[in-house]
């Protein structure tokens, strides 16, 4: 620890941390914010979710939407309708965090070929091959 902080202890940064970090690891998942992003050009329904999330799986689309509705970040309807139609869209609270969500994705993309370059600087310099994460 810095001479600077001497008076913050592990324990009290893990106790002040402990909530944030639960609500980030949630919003933070990659399937949650493709979800957030996808629903927030308004109601969509489970199998178009599905179709424009690659990857995913249809249990662990259902696993993360399920949490997202706890969390309130997603309103689930359920439509009377022969087959079911359901469909998901944002909640305030996750239109707030949509735009931060924007800003993030927008830094990302800005920044994704300097992150691929120093990726493979370092990967040739400490000798490690493709992918060692």
């Amino acid at each position: 620890m810095s001479q600077g902080n001497t008076r913050v202890t592990s324990q009290v940064v893990h106790a002040q941390a402990c909530p944030v970090r639960e609500v980030l690891d949630r919003v933070a998942g990659k399937w949650s914010v493709l979800i957030l992003i996808a629903a927030a050009h308004g109601p969509i329904r489970f199998t178009e979710l599905e179709r424009s999330i690659e990857g995913i799986s249809r249990r662990m689309l259902t696993l993360t939407l399920r949490n997202l509705e706890r969390d309130g970040l997603l309103i689930r309807t359920a439509h009377p309708a022969v087959p079911p139609k359901v469909e998901y869209e944002l909640t305030p609270v996750a239109r707030e965090l949509h735009a931060s969500l924007l800003g993030l994705t927008d830094w990302a993309e800005r920044h994704r070929v300097t992150i691929a370059q120093s990726r493979a600087a370092y990967d040739e310099a400490h000798g490690r091959g493709l992918n060692a994460d």
